[in-house]
């Protein structure tokens, strides 16, 4: 692993989209000099991607030793809950959410207990907010969808929607109340023969919390882990700075930024019609489907959400991306600690106020 990791002044150009580092202020980072920056990127990773993502780390160590250990300890976290929470491959030695989904509606299936874990908060979440913007019992709609977006892509002249019939009949099937959960056995059980669990909304979200928190408690607490969109910031960079900045891809233009975020020891997460989907007779058509409607939502081009944890900040973003403004911003305001910012189909930019207080466009303070 050692010759992925680089000292970051060499490696800058390899940062992934959605970070940019604020330039750092160089009279009060002489202080700092015994801290060298590393970044690791996951784009050569010899085992494939983790959650179908490049994942990024970049940290404040006084060492290389130091900072391989923190990345061993990341990347072993995200291997192991991309494994527990795929619902297309079963790996040996683990019950995962392949094999709830093909075993659950036939006997209980114990699993192990970030996966149970994971499955409660959902349900929770949806008994909450309910399941009109967002449903993990969705799983036989949106495997139709990605049965067609696989398709698309793969033979875009003969790229085709799901068939609306196909779709109503599997949605009979996406109660959130035929999951069955027992605590005490941590074992998943269906009532309905034909449900299917997708947890593709919060899966990557959660799994970065988790991670970012055992980063936290070990010896490079200040770094910036990037999942694909799912930023989870620890303590400040140390170099002078008092804030990290994270850049928020362009929809329009994949290299350059809408605007940037300066914060620390939060999450960023952003859910966006614009890195999965497929075109269909001139329509981009994204991975993100209502619950109602059983269509991709197309209102936005992208929402962000700021927030202590990453794994509610991936539910909120899918959310708010499929709901209405109206309704997801009388949502947002109405939890403390929660900020987002939404990019309108016509480029038409609305954040909550406490993101102005962190956007640049807003006049935020980058040191």
């Amino acid at each position: 692993m050692r010759q992925k990791v680089k000292p970051m002044r060499a490696l800058c150009a390899m940062i992934c989209l959605i970070i940019m580092l604020a330039v750092m202020p160089g009279a009060s980072a002489e202080k700092y000099k015994k801290f060298q920056a590393y970044i690791y990127d996951s784009t050569d990773n010899q085992v494939g991607l983790i959650f179908d993502t490049v994942i990024t780390l970049t940290g404040y160590a006084p060492d290389e030793e130091t900072f391989n250990a923190s990345l061993l300890l990341a990347r072993e976290k995200l291997v192991y809950y991309h494994r527990l929470f795929d619902q297309y491959n079963e790996y040996p030695g683990m019950n995962n959410l392949c094999t709830v989904n093909r075993l659950a509606a036939w006997e209980p299936v114990r699993v192990e207990r970030e996966l149970f874990d994971l499955l409660s908060w959902c349900k929770k979440q949806q008994e909450t907010y309910g399941s009109r913007y967002i449903n993990i019992a969705l799983g036989s709609v949106l495997r139709l969808w990605h049965e067609a977006r696989e398709n698309g892509i793969n033979d875009p002249e003969h790229a085709r929607l799901p068939d609306m019939e196909a779709l109503l009949e599997a949605s009979a099937h996406t109660d959130i109340e035929s999951l069955v959960l027992d605590e005490e056995s941590l074992t998943v059980s269906f009532t309905d023969p034909r449900l299917s669990l997708d947890l593709g909304a919060v899966a990557k979200g959660y799994a970065a919390e988790l991670t970012r928190r055992a980063l936290k408690e070990g010896k490079m607490p200040s770094f910036i882990l990037n999942a694909g969109g799912n930023v989870c910031l620890g303590q400040k960079p140390l170099d002078g700075r008092s804030k990290w900045g994270v850049g928020l891809q362009n929809p329009d233009d994949l290299t350059g930024y809408v605007d940037v975020l300066y914060l620390t020891d939060m999450n960023v997460v952003t859910s966006g019609d614009y890195q999965r989907y497929y075109t269909v007779d001139g329509k981009r058509y994204s991975h993100l489907i209502s619950p109602q409607t059983l269509m991709p939502a197309d209102d936005f081009r992208s929402v962000t959400v700021v927030a202590n944890d990453a794994g509610f900040c991936d539910f909120l973003s899918t959310y708010l991306f499929i709901a209405p403004y109206e309704t997801g911003r009388a949502l947002i305001d109405s939890l403390p600690g929660v900020e987002a910012y939404w990019i309108l189909k016509d480029g038409t930019v609305h954040m909550t106020d406490g993101m102005r207080a962190f956007a640049r466009s807003a006049g935020a303070d980058s040191k």
